[in-house]
Order: structure tokens, then C-alpha cells, then sequence
């Protein structure tokens, strides 16, 4: 794996996972829910400027006790909303390939690398990761745009990453353009 960030260039698509209301709303660190949006949301408006695919995971209880995928309880948080042209996927376990069509949806999109942000470190953001990572992709991970449900827990899961060879940075670095 490159320790190089993926730049804003063909085969790059960003990867939001779990910024949900109901989840952002959550007590988390090292960052606030908030600043994990602030910053997947300058993550996503770049994306989209440069034309770049955005996919956008969500979690939602198999059982439908939440209202469905559909549901004001399973709404993005407004700033990382769905918009034309952004991919949505829906989760029912941790990870977001498993038992979805995310792999699919990826390959359509000519993915060649993975920028990933969003909540939590040590859950869905994590899980995605490591399978991103088994299925051959180049993986970035955008430490001011995920959170965990503890500051331990999520140094922990920057650890793994780091181990992994996932390519760590943080939002300003990567929309910056090379010199």
C-alpha cells in the first residue's frame, strides 16, 4: 500500500459511512460528531467539484424498528446529505460490503482508490476499512473527518489502520493540490 494520500483524481471515491443524525448526535471523540460532519462535508463538496463519486453508507436495523432505510430517524445529517450523482448504500451489520452491493457499485464506478471518513473509528468506519484493504484497494482514512466511541478506541483503530498500511491524513492535505 502507498503511504502517498489519493488525490482528487480519476478512480478516487470518497466513502462516508454511518453520518447519520441519530449517530452524529452521539457522544463520541477524539472529535465531536459535529466536526466529523464539518469536515466529510468539505471532503464531499470537493469531491463533487471535481467530479469525483461520493458514496454515502448508512446503517439501518434489519427488523425495520427504526422506520426503514427511508426514515426521518435514518436521515444524513443535512451538510453530507444525498445529492444528484452521490451513491447511497444501506447497511444492516457493521461493515459496509457486507451484504450489500457496495463492491459492485465501486467496480461500476471505476474505483481505484478510497478516501474514507465517518462514524465509528472502531465500527462501521473500521470494518470498512480492513475489507476495502482485503479487496485490493489503495485506502486513505481522513482522521479529522472519523470519531470513535472513546478517544482509547479510536487511537486503537488509527493503530490498525496504520498497520494495515491505510494511508492516514487529514482534510487539508488532501484537498490541497500537489506543488
Amino acid at each position: 500500500m502507498s503511504n502517498t494520500p489519493a488525490a482528487l483524481t480519476p478512480g478516487t471515491v470518497l466513502v462516508l459511512v454511518d453520518l447519520q443524525q441519530w449517530i452524529v448526535g452521539r457522544p463520541v471523540a477524539p472529535l465531536s460528531g459535529p466536526a466529523v460532519v464539518h469536515s466529510a462535508a468539505r471532503l464531499k463538496t470537493a469531491f463533487e467539484a471535481a467530479g469525483l463519486p461520493v458514496v454515502l453508507v448508512r446503517y439501518a436495523r434489519m427488523d425495520g424498528s427504526d422506520g426503514g432505510p427511508d426514515s426521518a430517524f435514518n436521515r444524513f445529517a443535512p451538510e453530507v446529505a444525498a445529492g444528484p450523482g452521490n451513491e447511497v448504500v444501506t447497511k444492516y451489520g457493521i461493515d459496509a460490503f457486507a451484504g450489500t452491493d457496495l463492491a459492485d457499485r465501486l467496480n461500476r464506478l471505476g474505483a481505484t482508490n478510497l478516501v474514507i471518513a465517518g462514524i465509528a473509528t472502531e465500527y462501521g468506519v473500521g470494518e470498512t476499512v480492513r475489507t476495502a484493504v482485503t479487496l485490493g484497494y489503495p485506502t486513505t482514512v481522513v482522521e479529522d473527518a472519523v470519531a470513535a466511541l472513546s478517544a482509547p478506541a479510536h487511537a486503537a483503530a488509527i493503530d490498525a489502520f496504520h498497520r494495515l498500511g491505510v494511508t492516514l491524513t487529514r482534510t487539508d492535505p488532501l484537498l490541497t493540490p500537489a506543488a
